[in-house]
């Protein structure tokens, strides 16, 4: 059952991007429309300032699945529920001080914004503070939930629920912009629905895979083990917070809402790169740290996260080669001219993080191995680096220049140091994991040179000719990996399931 359960995540995750990319298709170029580029500036500036209340949850949440699995291999079902009973505690304090740290950000709104935004863009700018600050605390205590639904591998469930998500939002935001609620009708609809989400997933904890609370023994022992554990997810966090959100901020601190609107949407089509990277890897998580429980064989997890990177980098060099030739064209049609500088911008933000996008397992393998405390620290260095590289960066550039910081901060980070870590430190096989990379490469030499020849010679810009554009390429790049490319392994992947739709179909004929 786990392995239909991995298996069925891990389609049922691509499904989950692949329609939610098709919606947003749909959905963006309308909302923008409806916005305005200023409001929708607006709104992610917000947004970028009270993301920050989410480091409230100091990392706990991939603690939990840690000693979860330690506790369910010898069947503790008391240490669970006292573990249950713990974190649903400590996350329910956060939603709190969540509150409070957002009254204090409202209360601060003219100070945090500065002179770039208008009085008017200020007055909004405090409701969608309000907004959004219940959405945070609401989130909080629903960790536990969602983290118990993942410990046990339910991921058919888990992914329905997102599909759901994804189909209701557009609906259900859309006539409130119509009806000119704008930024702040839309934040209320985000925060109403996702209480919905949560509910349903405790309902389904409580109901189906019967979730257990402990509160009467707090154990301090264990909360001291947690609190070591998560600090140096903690620092993961404030890391990622810098390099993904903090650009939008100073972006908007000395250039304004346009310019973070621009940036924006180049950051919307980077957040939908990293989902498709981590669809995969996540539904191993329980699987590495059950491995790591387990016999901890070194070559075994080398093997694992060289094959899931062959797999990662098989569907990302599609994605990453298409908005090279055809990205300027679809931003374009798809959001209008006015976002033009976001296709320079999303190509900065893209390409340097593709390699530790491929090597996403390589960070669980770590916290399993109780081994991220390194990561931490050269991130957080590098993280402050990033800032202070992208604030002179963004008053010469403006977005480009906040990506520009972004970029070079990732490439030493990530390229240089952490490939070293792997291999020296953790026991990783990095030569393995290249060498499985570089077999793929030849299957992109073909599909690039006709790339190529049709950033040339077609008019992108037109409709029909990117359509078609696309679809001769993407044609052309599957037929390429499967010849060239792709190993025996990888190939069942697709023919066995394809064999057996086959073979039903014909015994129902």
């Amino acid at each position: 059952m786990k392995v239909n359960q991995l298996k069925a995540g891990a389609i049922m995750s691509y499904l989950l991007i692949g329609l939610g990319s098709l919606i947003s298709i749909i959905y963006t170029p309308i909302m923008l429309r409806l916005l305005g580029q200023s409001e929708y500036g607006l709104y992610n500036l917000v947004s970028s300032v009270v993301s920050y209340l989410g480091l409230f949850s100091f990392g706990f949440g991939s603690a939990y699945i840690k000693y979860f699995s330690g506790y369910k291999a010898n069947n503790e079902n008391d240490n669970i529920a006292k573990l249950n009973g713990m974190f649903l505690s400590i996350f329910s304090v956060m939603g709190i001080v969540s509150i409070i740290a957002g009254i204090i950000l409202v209360l601060n709104t003219e100070n945090i914004f500065g002179s770039q935004l208008t009085v008017l863009e200020l007055s909004k700018a405090k409701i969608l503070m309000v907004v959004m600050v219940v959405n945070i605390a609401i989130s909080f205590p629903a960790i536990v939930f969602n983290s118990y639904v993942t410990a046990n591998e339910k991921f058919i469930f888990q992914r329905s629920l997102q599909i759901a998500k994804i189909i209701t939002s557009p609906f259900l935001i859309l006539p409130v912009l119509i009806m000119g609620y704008a930024s702040v009708g839309m934040a209320i609809v985000t925060t109403i629905l996702n209480f919905l989400i949560e509910f349903i997933n405790a309902y389904y904890c409580y109901k189906k895979i019967n979730i257990n609370f402990d509160f009467k023994k707090f154990d301090s022992g264990l909360m001291r083990e947690l609190f070591i554990f998560s600090s140096f997810i903690f620092m993961n966090l404030v890391v990622n917070q810098i390099n993904w959100n903090v650009d939008r901020f100073i972006v908007g601190r000395f250039k304004g809402t346009i310019a973070v609107a621009t940036y924006s949407l180049a950051a919307q089509l980077n957040t939908y790169y990293l989902a498709f990277s981590t669809a995969l890897s996540g539904v191993f998580i329980p699987r590495v740290n059950a491995m790591v429980s387990g016999a901890n064989d070194n070559k075994e997890l080398s093997l694992l996260f060289a094959k899931l990177g062959r797999l990662q980098f098989i569907l990302l060099s599609l994605i990453i080669n298409g908005l090279i030739f055809f990205g300027m064209g679809f931003i374009k049609l798809w959001a209008g001219d006015d976002y033009h500088e976001s296709y320079g911008i999303a190509l900065m933000l893209i390409v340097p993080v593709t390699l530790p996008l491929l090597q996403n397992l390589g960070i669980e393998i770590q916290r399993a191995k109780n081994m991220h405390k390194f990561r931490s620290w050269v991130y957080l260095f590098i993280a402050i680096a990033n800032v202070l590289i992208s604030i002179p960066l963004v008053k010469l550039y403006g977005g480009i220049g906040a990506a520009a910081g972004t970029a070079i901060a990732l490439v030493i980070g990530n390229v240089f140091i952490m490939n070293w870590y792997y291999h020296k430190k953790v026991g990783l096989d990095i030569k393995l994991f290249v060498n499985e990379l570089v077999k793929i490469t030849p299957a992109l030499i073909i599909p690039s040179i006709v790339g190529v020849l049709m950033f040339i010679y077609f008019d992108l810009n037109n409709a029909i000719l990117l359509i078609v554009g696309i679809f001769i390429y993407t044609v052309i790049y599957a037929i390429s990996m499967w010849y060239f490319g792709i190993n025996k392994y990888e190939k069942e992947l697709v023919t066995v399931p394809y064999n057996k739709i086959m073979l039903k179909f014909k015994k129902s004929n």
